[in-house]
């Protein structure tokens, strides 16, 4: 008999209550991009946490929403486990576009629909539920529980981070997760992330005249939208290259390990299925294979997620306009730091004669971050996907929370059960009730592994 029959028994049986309090919580509006009813659920998500039996307490952000801890100790485990989790989501805009209202919860056919029932809140509430779990039916933990969930990770925890840094001690810990994402949409497995790439987004701003002037004035004025565009063709080559000085300074060298997880992954997925789902015919630069998943996973980027400038409406107008903007985000692999990317990129516009054009970062990016698949923190997550979904995960080398690693180093490890297609910062967010279940699953046997490994 599995050891953890018991606790899964105990999860199916409470199925129709964790379900009524998802809905409870997607219910809730909690947009951190519009400051939009973030108190309201942080208070509500601190009430489920205590209507479980867990230690919650709330705590003051200067000038951001507020974030829940706990600490829940056991004498079965010498190990402490962090749980990592955020109750902020996305805009629910176009909400035309919604099936059904984005605060709705609604369930139809075994599914949920709601903005946050995927990102993030089904994965506060598996923590949570899988604690309870073994709270009510073994009266003890299998391992020391931390809990810290934050209201601002969709605009990248603009203000957590002077907290986290006067507050140390309450998120000491042996090592770190955090369960949110969807499995893998060609196998169905979880993904395994050991690492992030920092993300640094910029807004390049060119200016000229002090209003849009007649274009018959053209050889007199400024042209900024000429100077945007060939700004921006400076920073990156045909070949996506970054063509910004010192940019690959530090790079982190792949070692056997990381090639082992790329070949492992591309035994194991179809690359095709992705060019389906993207609608292209093939990858860019003819990238295939191994090499493909390299530069997904370790490559840095230079996106152009936008890029306005003018007249863009039916018909003719015949102006210069007085101002161009582009929006870039920059994906940073360990060991680039975000903070010399900015004094970089800073540097190359000038030296390229672009210092009239502005780069204006916004917020702090967060250091990129990786760690070894040897450590504990991963090994007990692969080792409880693999029971739980009857397969080893796919182990990739991207994404974990940066900001609590900036003060606290702490071995962390991101990972997640919601289903293909849950369409996560898009309309018709969802998340399948059995997913949801077997995620519950998912956060206990994690929770078993840590504290006996």
């Amino acid at each position: 008999m599995d050891p953890l029959q018991d606790i899964y028994d105990h999860i199916d049986a409470h199925a129709d209550e964790y379900v009524r309090d998802l809905q409870t919580l997607v219910r809730q509006p909690s947009v951190s991009a519009q400051n939009l009813g973030l108190r309201e659920c942080a208070e509500l998500v601190l009430a489920i946490m205590r209507a479980d039996g867990l230690d919650a307490h709330l705590h003051e952000l200067d000038g951001g929403p507020p974030v829940i801890t706990g600490h829940m100790t056991t004498p079965r485990s010498a190990r402490t486990m962090l749980c990592y989790s955020h109750y902020d989501v996305q805009p629910p805009e176009p909400l035309d576009a919604w099936i059904h209202p984005p605060w709705s919860a609604a369930i139809v056919d075994g599914v949920m629909y709601g903005r946050g029932c995927s990102d993030n809140k089904s994965g506060i509430l598996a923590f949570n539920k899988a604690a309870q779990a073994f709270l009510r039916v073994r009266g003890e933990l299998p391992v020391n529980l931390k809990f810290i969930i934050e209201g601002e990770e969709e605009i990248g925890s603009v203000h957590l981070g002077p907290w986290v840094e006067r507050h140390t001690d309450l998120l000491a810990a042996d090592g770190m997760h955090c369960l949110d994402g969807p499995v893998d949409s060609t196998t169905g497995l979880p993904d395994v992330d050991l690492g992030l790439k920092s993300v640094l987004f910029v807004e390049l701003i060119a200016r000229g005249a002090n209003s849009d002037i007649h274009s018959l004035n053209f050889p007199l004025l400024p042209a900024p939208v000429w100077d945007l565009v060939r700004a921006l063709n400076t920073i990156m080559d045909e070949n996506r290259r970054i063509l910004v000085e010192g940019w690959y300074d530090g790079l982190y060298a792949l070692q056997d390990e990381d090639y082992a997880q790329l070949e492992d992954k591309l035994r194991r997925v179809n690359l095709d299925d992705w060019k389906r789902e993207w609608g292209i015919d093939s990858f860019a630069l003819g990238r295939d294979g191994v090499e493909a998943l390299r530069a997904r996973s370790y490559e840095p980027t230079a996106n152009i997620a936008g890029i306005v400038g003018g007249y863009t409406g039916p018909g003719a107008k015949t102006i210069v306009p007085n101002e161009a903007r582009a929006k870039m985000d920059f994906r940073l692999p360990p060991d680039l730091n975000p903070q010399d990317a900015m004094r970089k990129l800073r540097a190359h516009l000038d030296r390229h004669g672009f210092g009239h054009v502005e780069a204006r970062f916004e917020a702090t990016a967060e250091p990129p971050y990786k760690i070894s698949v040897k450590e504990p923190m991963a090994q007990a997550i692969i080792a409880a996907a693999t029971k739980l979904y009857g397969q080893p995960p796919l182990v990739n080398g991207v994404s974990a929370e940066g900001t609590i690693l900036k003060h606290v180093w702490i071995p962390c490890v991101l990972t997640g059960f919601a289903s293909a297609g849950a369409n996560l910062h898009a309309p018709n967010e969802n998340i399948r009730l059995d997913t949801y279940i077997q995620g519950i699953k998912y956060a206990a046997t994690i929770m078993d592994e840590f504290g006996r490994s």
